[in-house]
């Protein structure tokens, strides 16, 4: 009978599993067509051709000096160089292309070597002598190298739930840019979209990679109720602290990109910080919820409020490093800004007040807040549906003295 009930749980989120997968790839599908619908991204721009290429040789290299008054002169270099076109129609083609070391860039790019995999532009440029211009290093490669190392190694130690963590990394990452990136281009609401897309992580990530479980229902609540109160907050401090949305070099730039949907930059503020806080929230709903599962499991009885007590406990001491996790990656991500922002201004009062600062900071605070408030409502939900309940005994009380009389707090001081 048992091993009969074992099965149809096991069939029954087999089934779900599957099933999720399914409407997320859907979901995923009709929302790229649905945003992408007349737009186009990721195009050379007229004039401009973009191919991968493995450098051959070096052809020769040359000094030029910039005099701009000063009394040593400015050098860099040109070098020119026959490389072998790796991608486009003209692919196993031999080239010749040319590389500028621009000496007023304080990093410049180091020299190319045989070897080297370079991506270059193609410019319909007459006055030039080559057609073809190095952009950048071919860095993805590297990139995906380490992306498989890690792959393998949540393979290795997750096994079926390091599969279903890769599945869920990519299905995010899915809904990120080829779904709400496409809607913000597109001119469509980024409020709506940026929640929208929270809800599916959290719904997706949940039941693939923990399953339909009580557990996992508990972490989703938890989860949505400090994204929503996340998002309420943005909203306030938004009207409170006159946010304009230009935060950086690149805020300019976006409101010139798309000039028929102009995009909404304090709406951008909001998506950023939405979604930055999403992984934390949902590590800490799911840490406490499984935390609660794995007392429920050991323990006999789990009457409600001992689960709650536990579940306050727990949250306690996940929130001083998960919050301490939130404010340094802001800071670490912003490391230079902050930096340059210190050297050229002379008060800390002005500095506090800048709107890139104000954001940064903003961010931590929001996100910490909205771990503070998924803590109880996933403690809260995990202890309704985790405790056992027992019916009292009846007791005649005449005659008898009240102060002896046991209640429901001297049976569960009995299970402790």
């Amino acid at each position: 009978m048992e091993s009969n009930l074992t099965k149809k749980l096991i069939n029954k989120k087999t089934y779900i599993y599957i099933t999720t997968i399914i409407i997320s790839i859907l979901l995923l599908y009709i929302g790229n067509r649905f945003t992408t619908n007349n737009l186009d991204i990721l195009k050379d721009v007229d004039g401009v051709e973009a191919q991968t290429a493995s450098v051959v040789k070096i052809i020769k290299t040359s000094k030029t000096e910039y005099n701009l008054g000063g009394d040593i002169p400015n050098e860099g270099k040109d070098i020119a160089f026959s490389a072998k076109l790796l991608s486009g129609k003209d692919k196993d083609k031999q080239i010749t292309a040319y590389q500028t070391i621009d000496p007023f860039i304080g990093a410049s790019q180091k020299e190319v070597e045989p070897g080297d995999k370079v991506i270059l532009y193609k410019l319909d440029n007459k006055d030039s002598e080559y057609d073809w211009v190095m952009a950048e290093y071919l860095r993805t490669n590297v990139l995906l190298v380490l992306g498989i190392i890690f792959f393998i190694l949540l393979l290795i130690f997750g096994r079926s739930k390091g599969f279903n963590t890769i599945l869920s990394l990519i299905f995010t990452f899915a809904a990120i840019f080829a779904v709400f990136v496409p809607a913000v281009l597109q001119g469509f609401n980024i409020y709506i979209w940026s929640i929208i897309t929270c809800l599916f992580i959290i719904c997706m990530t949940l039941l693939i990679v923990y399953g339909p479980s009580k557990k996992s229902f508990s972490a989703g609540i938890g989860c949505i109720g400090g994204v929503l109160v996340s998002g309420i907050l943005i909203a306030i401090m938004d009207k409170l602290l006159k946010l304009t949305g230009l935060v950086s070099e690149e805020s300019l730039y976006l409101l010139r990109i798309n000039t028929k949907h102009p995009i909404d930059l304090k709406a951008i503020v909001f998506a950023a910080i939405l979604i930055g806080a999403i992984g934390a929230i949902m590590d800490v709903s799911m840490s406490i919820a499984a935390s609660l599962a794995e007392i429920q499991e050991k323990l006999e009885y789990t009457p409600f409020s001992l689960l709650l007590k536990s579940g306050i406990s727990i949250g306690k001491d996940i929130m001083g490093t998960m919050a301490n996790t939130l404010i340094l990656a802001y800071i670490g991500s912003s490391l230079s800004v902050v930096l340059l922002l210190v050297s050229y201004n002379s008060s800390l009062i002005e500095l506090l007040n800048k709107e890139m600062i104000v954001v940064e900071i903003l961010q931590s605070l929001i996100g910490s807040i909205g771990i503070l408030f998924t803590m109880p409502l996933t403690s809260l939900v995990c202890s309704y549906l985790y405790s056992d309940r027992i019916k009292l005994p009846k007791i005649d009380v005449t005659g008898l003295d009240k102060t002896k009389i046991p209640d429901e707090d001297d049976y569960n001081d009995g299970w402790r």
